[in-house]
């Protein structure tokens, strides 16, 4: 069994220790140590990396009470190494996980929302929430978090027995487990159970600011960031929103204002384009029409190849010429280095679109399916597009 120096002391960074097993593990080693200053993997919280030697720890894990260092190179067993944890890596993992602690007591404390989940990725933490709560709420318990913050309460770490977890003021408690407990406790707040490390005063966290917020299953998940990770998230999205007020030309508070004006402006451009490009294939139609061929059924099979063509646009013309009685209709455009095809035929005919789309495939080496009244594929030989398009009319 490792001693676990990292569990009294969050602070300790640097120890010499001896190297007690090195296997072979996928593409490094896996080595125990006799003790360590790394962190596993565990409560949510991820791993520390550093050094061990000459030797970079990528991960750390505890598999049945033993914690197995993952290394890029194999270290002498019985020979002494320093252990060495990244302080920054430390640091980001102790300001989100007690971040974590100080968002979950104010959502507990003020609107009686329960913690039941916990997950820490790199840069981003989320905390699931029993119930929903409102913008508002959210915004009350973010405020609470912070403050707590800013008192720069002490943080401290004890060990009781199971049967004296009913002498704290818990948010949850865990009947599950037995045995001596290791909780972490502010002063005047959060009291819990946990294996993580934690700075030893609140202030250490910085901030703690919530990035959204979304329903989850019966309640709600909250994304936050903590300390350094949220300071890179707000200078990246200032930076963001002042390119943006930039590049439209007006102070950052007027750029939702200048936004909606775009928006609004590109949606009735789009309309007028629409309006013009369907008034563009209106006069084509009559050409494609006089082209097509006469099936055993007595429809007809119409190819059409507009110049300029999107995937919306092939659709509505698709919509528009199916409307007219007795055709089998193809719509053919080129778009993004690759022709692609739809078909569909009007309600009076009977007819199976799938096989015209198997044609395609094979004239432009190209994949696609369907159903009998629409089907659709596309292919990456454009060579000549519009010209063998056109051969589906032999």
């Amino acid at each position: 069994m490792t001693e676990r120096l990292f569990e009294n002391d969050a602070y300790l960074w640097v120890c010499d220790a001896v190297v007690t097993v090195c296997e072979p593990a996928g593409k490094g080693y896996a080595v125990e140590l006799d003790h360590t200053v790394f962190f596993p993997e565990g409560g949510g919280q991820l791993s520390d990396r550093g050094k061990l030697g000459g030797a970079a720890v990528t991960h750390v894990t505890e598999e049945a009470g033993r914690i197995v260092h993952y290394c890029d190179k194999p270290l002498e067993v019985g020979s002494t190494v320093k252990a060495e944890v990244d302080g920054m890596v430390r640091l980001d993992h102790m300001q989100q996980h007690c971040g974590e602690h100080i968002l979950s007591y104010a959502a507990w404390k003020l609107f009686g929302a329960n913690n039941i989940g916990f997950h820490m990725s790199e840069g981003l933490v989320t905390i699931d929430l029993d119930k929903e709560l409102a913008a508002d709420e959210l915004a009350q318990v973010e405020d609470f978090a912070n403050r707590e913050i800013w008192l720069d309460k002490p943080i401290s770490v004890s060990y009781v027995p199971q049967t004296d977890l009913d002498k704290y003021a818990m948010r949850k408690k865990n009947t599950k487990l037995m045995g001596t407990l290791r909780l972490v406790s502010v002063q005047d707040g959060d009291i819990c159970t946990c294996c993580g490390t934690h700075p030893s005063r609140t202030g250490a966290v910085g901030i703690i600011h919530i990035v959204s917020a979304e329903k989850h299953k019966q309640g709600q998940r909250i994304s936050f960031l903590c300390g350094r990770w949220a300071l890179k998230d707000v200078r990246r999205k200032n930076a963001v929103v002042r390119k943006t007020g930039q590049m439209l030309s007006v102070k950052i508070e007027q750029v939702p204002d200048a936004v909606t004006r775009l928006q609004n402006e590109i949606t009735a451009l789009n309309a007028r384009v629409k309006e013009k490009t369907m008034a563009l294939y209106d006069a084509q139609l009559p050409q494609f029409l006089s082209t097509a061929r006469v099936l055993a059924d007595g429809s007809r099979l119409v190819i059409i190849t507009p110049e300029e063509c999107n995937a919306a646009d092939a659709k509505l013309l698709l919509q528009k010429v199916t409307g007219m009685d007795n055709l089998l209709v193809g719509v053919f455009y080129e778009a993004n280095g690759r022709v692609n095809y739809l078909f569909g035929h009007s309600a009076n005919v009977n007819a199976d679109c799938r096989e015209y789309c198997q044609k395609a495939n094979a004239i432009f080496n190209g994949r696609g399916g369907g159903k009998p009244d629409f089907a659709q594929g596309s292919g990456a030989d454009i060579t000549d597009w519009q010209q063998k398009a056109h051969t589906l009319l032999m």
